[in-house]
């Protein structure tokens, strides 16, 4: 544990970001899988669902959660998916 009331600080703002940057990769993960599924039962709303699972990538390379290169991979995989 530090002894410097700034490293004390550090110590809970990370705690917090870390809890926070777990949620919102959980949240994307739930949402691609949530458009694969609907991708390969071929449900009626997987056009929608294709687009929430991009806005919730798009919104986590806004936070620094993704980088923007493995968002792009992402996002065409889904629309690859689609297309097929």
């Amino acid at each position: 544990m530090p002894n410097i009331k700034s490293a004390k600080k550090r110590v809970k703002v990370i705690a917090t970001r870390t809890a926070r940057n777990q949620a919102l990769r959980s949240a994307l993960r739930t949402e691609i899988k949530k458009a694969k599924i609907a991708i390969e039962t071929n449900a009626e709303d997987k056009e929608l669902q294709v687009r929430k699972a991009i806005k919730k990538i798009d919104q986590a390379v806004a936070k620094g959660i993704l980088h923007k290169n493995n968002a792009a991979r992402k996002k065409s995989a889904l629309a690859k998916k689609v297309g097929a």
